[in-house]
């Protein structure tokens, strides 16, 4: 999981190496038992104060954030992990908005759907493992380590999914997660879904810090990615930059390798070429989640929606880590223009 860097940790740490130092300056008038008395004091109450450094660790999440987070986990434990369908109504609002293309909205298309094989089953005590977890705001985010066999090579490698979750009253009022739709096997039958439109929503506010981190990762993603200026790269990337796309080497120098094959380097706007649906940073995380518009694979002269991700780390002021939705399997499909009148969003 991926640990957050705390600044209160390292003035902590600070402090307490002055404290050090002081106390050495003394030690000469001090009896041997007294100092070692004294070390042992020390070493007490800095172990208690780490013990509360790491129930922070994850950077700041008020109550009513930590609430959401306990009962986003609680959803997916009893819901989905043990299959109690019967309790959907416990914690989901009735107008749930589905945006997994495959699921249609509501709750009851998500009862619906799940009911053609969940199982009721014991309810684990304890949520799996993430790699980043944490909440801001009415939102939730859950992203998971998962493995895939390397089509060329049969090898198993991992990759980056995601969930992210809206709560309203303690319960789940919205869902995405990184699910396209992919051509069905021959003879499957095509089953009707019901796309879930809900409103374009504003992002969270940040902290002083988060936006500076923000303001950072914005830069790469749109100003390098997206108006492709790799030179950039050397002034927002760490060279030892980690890269979770499993078609991307690590490190800076991997990354311009790849990216230089193909760009084409744009004017730098203001504007976003393709702007993000939403915006979520938590301490040193902001994740990006983007609309995408493809052609259906089962349904003729069709578009419909779903959903990319990019997620960053920020250390130092610089982009240390980067987790997307790509895969090794290079089904991903392509980009297409929504047709005119397609409704995107309630608002």
């Amino acid at each position: 999981m991926t640990i957050y860097k705390n600044p209160f940790r390292a003035i902590f740490f600070l402090l307490a190496a002055l404290t050090v130092v002081g106390c050495s300056q003394e030690e000469a008038a001090m009896p041997d038992q007294a100092s070692n008395d004294m070390a042992e004091d020390m070493a007490t109450d800095m172990t208690a104060d780490m013990a509360d450094m790491t129930a922070e660790e994850h950077g700041v999440m008020t109550a009513a954030e930590q609430a959401n987070l306990q009962r986003g986990e609680e959803w997916w434990r009893t819901v989905l992990m043990g299959g109690r369908l019967d309790q959907a109504e416990e914690y989901m609002t009735e107008r749930y908005i589905q945006h997994n293309p495959d699921v249609s909205t509501g709750r009851d298309g998500f009862i619906q759907f799940f009911s053609a094989f969940a199982q009721p089953g014991p309810i684990p005590e304890d949520f799996p493992p993430t790699d980043v977890k944490f909440a801001k705001g009415d939102y939730v985010v859950f992203v998971w380590e998962r493995q895939a066999e390397d089509p060329t090579t049969g090898e198993s490698y991992d990759y980056s999914f995601f969930d992210v979750l809206r709560m309203q009253d303690g319960k789940v009022d919205e869902h995405w997660d990184s699910v396209f739709r992919a051509t069905p096997p021959p003879g499957a039958p095509v089953m009707a879904v019901t796309p879930g439109i809900g409103p374009r929503h504003v992002s969270p506010a940040n902290t002083a810090m988060e936006q500076t981190g923000e303001d950072i990762v914005i830069r790469e993603q749109k100003d390098i990615l997206q108006y492709q200026n790799l030179d950039i790269a050397m002034e927002v990337m760490a060279e030892d930059y980690i890269q979770h796309n499993p078609n991307v080497p690590d490190g800076r120098a991997g990354f311009l390798e790849f990216f230089s094959r193909f760009a084409d380097p744009q004017p730098i706007q203001d504007e976003w070429i393709n702007e993000p649906e939403l915006t979520l940073t938590h301490g040193d995380i902001t994740l990006f989640i983007f609309t995408r518009y493809s052609e259906d694979p089962a349904r003729d002269n069709e578009v419909y929606k779903w959903n990319w991700f990019d997620m960053y780390r920020v250390e130092n002021s610089l982009v240390q880590e980067h987790w997307d939705s790509a895969t090794r399997d290079n089904n991903v499909p392509p980009s297409v223009e929504p047709p005119e009148g397609f409704v995107s969003f309630s608002n």
